[in-house]
């Protein structure tokens, strides 16, 4: 389920980035759409560093 998660982050960070590339997007919308890709991209960010701590935790238990 976390992957899933994780993936959809990603994939509405690519969604706002899409967006913000549109030539015709108002200054306003772009800063809101700006926020919102950096949510998505901090939340998937800290879901990769939790992984990444299980796992040296799963290491350090194998190595004792």
């Amino acid at each position: 389920m976390a992957k899933e998660e994780f993936e959809t982050k990603l994939d509405n960070a690519k969604m706002v980035l899409e967006r913000l590339m549109d030539p015709e997007i108002a200054l306003d919308a772009s800063i809101k759409a700006y926020e919102e890709g950096m949510k998505e991209l901090k939340s998937a960010q800290e879901m990769l560093e939790k992984a990444q701590l299980r796992v040296e935790k799963i290491r350090s238990g194998d190595r004792a």
